[in-house]
């Protein structure tokens, strides 16, 4: 509800509702108007926080946002303009303002090399006409039961939870209508000693905290704890490392982020070879997929695309087109690149949507090895927790640099014997992870430490890498 004032009386006024939104903005047509697309979403958000073993805040938090594109028949094409509202709107005549607006923004950008006509509906969506998706604290009961357990220990406790549902109205003046609920959670804990000397990191990515297991995890971090209770100095160099799924997804997505085809066809990226995008380039002998897929169970993603702005691979033309699985490499083999479809007619090639989640298997006859296995079958290297401050060195290879976090660890013999006293910088492409990888492990849902505000819908193995480049070492542990 809203309350405005008048001279005499205060008037109260509902927030119209997203359905209402959306059939309002796409009831008018200006001059010169081609189309228009509404993007109408509501998140729902609780969060759980504990210090100290001790448990400090929690909250929840609703708000909502309107985009309004509006597409405009300009000299040389058509034009998309996309303005932005997180107001509530409980008035007509702001939406009159937004149109307005969006046809000016329109008009002020000039044709857009993605235009294309807006994708034609599809079978009606029956969940249309329902409300938001609203999450609460009683999400975490579970987890907060678990953490009575968890705090009463010996160690220090510190960690964050989150939760959210974003429910994602779409509407188009092609006809579609389209609603999503979009969950995302995900829980962290750092667990250290009384003295404050060590400390441990572990996360997960969740749903609906269902799945989530806080003494499990809390176990584990205590376990590396233990490993630290020794500490030895190494050099940088190269090494054999066993990188964990949280570590592999970071580096994995960063080269999902980095599979467009419009630079690998104009050779501005790692994905442009001699002649042309290097698809159907072999990286390994090793049958590893890495690919995103909506329906993939545990990390489901808008069955369609939303999008309120338009880059490289996306575009607000292609709003309510289906979304599918793509094989980015599939059995060893760069498979696909991202495509909007006015770039997919540009280059003679399949509308390609980039995905929401992300996964790597090892096909069929990959290991279905856990960590503890592969430190087993480690003769002499380094088991790392997680990877930060990640960035981009050399676009034409994809050379990423980075930070290990949260504890590096020596593996003698089959067993983990000692914590690394020191954090490294590192120096490795995500391709040449794929390309030298030597033995890979069962696939689990994890959390992208690095990239978890962005992207938390991920599942890796672990990969044992014969010669990851150590760089520098880095201060702090």
């Amino acid at each position: 509800m809203s309350r405005s004032s008048g001279s005499s009386t205060d008037v109260v006024r509902a927030v119209l509702a997203p359905q209402e939104i959306v059939e309002r903005v796409l009831a008018g047509s200006g001059p010169g108007v081609a189309g228009r697309v509404v993007v109408v979403s509501e998140t729902s958000e609780a969060a759980l926080r504990w210090a100290n073993s001790t448990m400090t805040t929690n909250g929840h938090t609703t708000s909502r946002r309107v985009s309004v594109i509006s597409l405009v028949t300009v000299d040389g094409g058509t034009a998309a303009g996309v303005v932005s509202s997180s107001v509530a709107v409980t008035d007509p005549a702001q939406l009159d303002e937004l149109v307005a607006a969006s046809e000016r923004a329109a008009r002020d950008a000039g044709p857009a090399r993605d235009a294309a006509s807006l994708p034609e509906p599809g079978a009606d969506d029956p969940a249309w006409t329902d409300p938001a998706a609203e999450t609460s604290i009683e999400v975490f009961g579970e987890l907060a039961h678990g953490l009575s357990d968890v705090l009463g220990g010996t160690l220090r406790q510190y960690g964050f939870a989150s939760h959210s549902l974003t429910t994602v109205w779409l509407g188009t003046s092609a006809g579609v209508r389209r609603r999503w609920v979009q969950p995302t959670g995900s829980v962290e804990l750092n667990v250290k000693t009384p003295d404050l000397s060590g400390s441990a990191w572990a996360g997960a990515a969740t749903r609906d905290f269902t799945d989530v297991d806080v003494v499990a995890l809390a176990a584990d971090a205590g376990r590396r704890l233990d490993w630290g209770k020794r500490r030895v100095e190494l050099a940088p160099g190269r090494y054999e490392t066993l990188l964990p799924p949280s570590a592999v997804s970071d580096l994995m997505v960063y080269l999902a982020w980095s599979m467009e085809g419009r630079a690998a066809q104009e050779g501005h990226n790692a994905l442009a070879g001699p002649n042309g995008p290097r698809v159907g380039e072999r990286l390994t002998d090793l049958p590893l997929t890495l690919f995103s897929d909506p329906a993939a169970p545990g990390l489901e993603y808008e069955p369609f695309l939303v999008t309120t702005s338009s880059g490289d691979g996306i575009s607000v033309f292609d709003n309510g087109a289906p979304m599918r699985r793509v094989d980015w490499v599939r059995d060893g083999t760069i498979n696909e690149l991202v495509y909007s479809r006015a770039e997919a007619s540009e280059f003679g090639t399949t509308f390609t949507p980039a995905g929401d989640n992300l996964l790597l298997t090892g096909g069929p006859s990959g290991s279905a090895a856990t960590v503890d296995e592969m430190v087993g079958g480690t003769e002499h290297g380094l088991l790392l927790t997680c990877l930060w401050y990640i960035r981009e060195v050399n676009p034409a290879t994809l050379l990423l640099t980075g930070l290990t976090r949260d504890g590096v660890y020596l593996v003698e013999h089959g067993e983990v014997v000692a914590e690394v006293d020191h954090n490294f910088r590192f120096n490795y492409s995500p391709l040449d992870v794929l390309r030298r990888t030597t033995q890979v492990g069962a696939t689990e849902h994890t959390l992208p430490r690095e990239w978890k505000d962005w992207f938390t819908r991920a599942a890796m193995p672990t990969l044992r890498v014969p010669d990851f480049n150590m760089s520098s070492v880095s201060l702090g542990r």
